[in-house]
């Protein structure tokens, strides 16, 4: 289990924008941390009321947005427009091409959220976008299937053999995941705090898994993660 600690990550604060990356991404680079499997990037961004990303395009990538607190905004070239909010996961697969942008819905309030990418299975895809509601009680002291290659359970599909799994934890909550053998994972912790194989993580702490089969959640503090279960490979290729 190899520990990727919270301060470790990379900063870029522009102001209106805050955000911390778990991989190499923009003007921070690491070679140590280039992604993970088919784990691209992990930025946990904060954004001020009113503002946002301006448009700009993607191509052939798997983008999802997680939203802890706040509402974020989505206008995109597929004629796309929708505001998610705590419990709702979007999914854009990017594709041929697709241009988009992402403002803060709120004048009053920051918007606070994981933005994730994966690389795609394959290239020239046909652009697409995905959104699902899911419930606090549907996590709650479990993890549940969020994202997957065939979108089971009523998860949301993605173009790679990927499967994307939300939690709950608090108090006596606490679950044991088996993993499929020769699979590795990738757990971020999105807030609060918990332990996971022993492990005391908090909140943007992660882990990578190599080859474990089993993952257990215990003694969480209102804790919130992600569990990324991935293909054997080391970094993305694409």
């Amino acid at each position: 289990m190899e520990l990727r600690p919270a301060a470790a990550r990379g900063l870029a604060n522009l102001g209106w924008l805050h955000s911390q990356h778990s991989f190499s991404f923009g003007s921070y680079y690491d070679p140590q941390h280039m992604g993970f499997s088919d784990l691209l990037v992990i930025n946990e961004d904060r954004v001020r009321p009113g503002r946002g990303f301006d448009t700009h395009g993607h191509r052939d990538m798997e983008i999802f947005s997680y939203v802890l607190d706040g509402a974020l905004e989505h206008k995109d070239s597929m004629g796309t427009g929708s505001v998610i909010r705590p419990g709702d996961v979007q999914m854009m697969s990017a594709g041929t091409g697709v241009r988009h942008s992402e403002f803060n819905a709120s004048r009053a309030h920051a918007v606070h959220f994981l933005q994730i990418w994966i690389v795609p299975d394959h290239k020239g895809a046909a652009p697409r976008y995905q959104q699902q509601h899911f419930a606090p009680a549907d996590k709650r002291g479990r993890l549940r299937l969020i994202i997957s290659p065939d979108g089971d359970e009523g998860s949301l599909s993605v173009h790679q053999d990927a499967r994307v799994f939300a939690g709950l934890f608090d108090g006596d909550e606490a679950q044991r995941f088996e993993l499929p053998a020769n699979r590795f994972a990738y757990v971020h912790v999105a807030r609060g705090a918990l332990e996971l194989n022993g492990q005391r993580l908090a909140a943007g702490d992660a882990v990578k898994l190599r080859n474990v089969r089993e993952v257990s959640f215990a003694r969480g503090e209102q804790a919130e993660v992600l569990l990324f279960e991935l293909r054997p490979n080391e970094t993305p290729h694409y």
